[in-house]
């Protein structure tokens, strides 16, 4: 499962980051690591962008970026 079909209000934890080149550095240097909790906050009406609260800080994504995240709910 990938970040980008989480609904909102629903947490998960990353299990792997396949973005690779400076998509992937960046997404590293966001703080996506391996077990690391994520809750969505929303979607967007029209797809883009989603809304996600990680490591006390909000973030937004396209949903390009988060299809890049695996994730598994907890």
């Amino acid at each position: 499962m990938t970040l980008d079909e989480i609904k909102p209000g629903q947490k998960c934890s990353v299990v792997d980051i396949s973005a690779e080149g400076i998509l992937g550095q960046r997404m590293l240097d966001m703080g996506f690591m391996p077990e690391t909790i994520i809750e969505v906050v929303r979607n967007a009406p029209l797809a883009d962008p989603i809304e996600i609260y990680m490591r006390g800080y909000l973030l937004t994504l396209r949903h390009s970026e988060a299809k890049a995240v695996e994730v598994v709910l907890v």
